[in-house]
């Protein structure tokens, strides 16, 4: 989903375009699948991109919308359709090396067959050879197949050395690929998937070896005021920005990711509640004492402030019931006058 796109499903304008989507797919009779509604919603949020153009021209050629339309469709113009296709791409090369390497395989096994049975007729030959002229024959026959033999072995080395260096570059991609499908696209910090699984990860290793884990969720104070008072470019600047002061906060092993529209959370293991706190304190400040400028006319923004909530994975705490109280002290900050930390280890028990 391209930042445009997710930007503008997270605005009011965002039920209009529900409203537009459902009425345009009727108009062209097209079912209201899951999978037509996400390329009809990208189609109008960015009329002027390729699959807005794509659909016009469908729709202007009479050419009926059939599931095999739709899936080519999403393949291409959407992003977890493109990411499946390389995907596949990878997995076709994957096989076909994989293929190459199985038969050099063979092939070794076949000369190295057809060399020992050589030796074994060399072997029965000189048992039966009576004199110097049918040794020498024979010992001319051993050297042209160890020739042979080594340069056969060479050429099978050089195909394994190609495939090898081919199955690298596969797995360097495939590794790219699995970063694009973790990465926000628009702040460059870990995504919601990215950040469920590595909190996951973090809550069973803090289980196994009995080691602090704790969680801080951050908020923009105020964001959709400020996006529908600027424009939705401006609110992605001032995502990027704060994006950035939390991921130079965010070095291994702590990790930072964008949970939600407006809404990030960074994982600190190992941490104690006082570091944490500062931490979170130091990343408060610095995102509100920097006043903004809008890019476009350089008109002053004034500062930008988060609001943070933060937990202490308890023993035995699912992953949802950890998240959900750092969720609980987020929204105490929120009550509280918006702009501060609050930790949930500090609210009544009934929060």
């Amino acid at each position: 989903m391209t930042a445009k796109v997710e930007t503008t499903l997270r605005s009011p304008q965002a039920y209009g375009l529900a409203r537009r989507v459902v009425d345009q797919m009727e108009a062209a009779g097209v079912w209201p699948t899951p999978q037509n509604f996400e390329l009809w919603t990208h189609a109008l949020a960015e009329p002027e991109g390729a699959l807005a153009g794509e659909i016009q021209r469908l729709i202007a050629t009479a050419q009926p919308f059939t599931e095999a339309v739709t899936d080519g469709l999403a393949a291409q113009h959407l992003p977890r359709g493109r990411l499946t296709e390389q995907i596949r791409d990878a997995g076709r090369v994957l096989d076909r090396e994989l293929s190459s390497v199985s038969d050099v395989i063979a092939e070794a096994h076949r000369s190295q067959a057809a060399y020992g049975q050589t030796l074994d007729q060399a072997a029965t030959n000189i048992e039966a050879a009576g004199d110097g002229d049918g040794l020498q024959t024979i010992v001319s026959g051993l050297t042209t197949a160890t020739r042979q033999a080594r340069q056969e072995t060479e050429a099978l080395e050089k195909k394994l050395e190609v495939s090898t260096q081919e199955v690298i570059r596969l797995r360097e991609h495939l590794e790219l690929v699995r970063r694009d499908a973790m990465t926000d696209a628009l702040t460059d910090l870990s995504n919601r998937k990215a950040f469920d699984e590595h909190l996951a990860a973090a809550c069973d290793e803090a289980e196994t070896q009995g080691r602090a884990l704790t969680l801080a969720v951050l908020d923009i104070d105020h964001f959709k005021r400020f996006n529908d008072t600027w424009g939705h470019q401006t609110g992605d600047q001032v995502l990027r920005y704060v994006a950035s002061v939390l991921g130079r906060t965010a070095a291994n092993p702590r990790f930072a990711a964008r949970y939600g529209g407006e809404e990030f959370a960074i994982i600190f293991p190992y941490e104690s509640v006082a570091m944490v706190e500062a931490a979170l304190e130091n990343v408060r400040a610095e995102i509100a004492s920097r006043s903004l400028r809008r890019r476009s006319t350089n008109d002053d923004l004034g500062a930008v402030t988060v609001s943070a909530g933060f937990s202490v994975r308890r023993k035995g705490e699912s992953a949802a019931a950890f998240l959900e109280r750092a969720d609980a002290a987020l929204y105490a900050s929120k009550r509280g006058g918006r702009n501060r930390v609050t930790s949930a280890e500090r609210l009544p028990k009934a929060a």
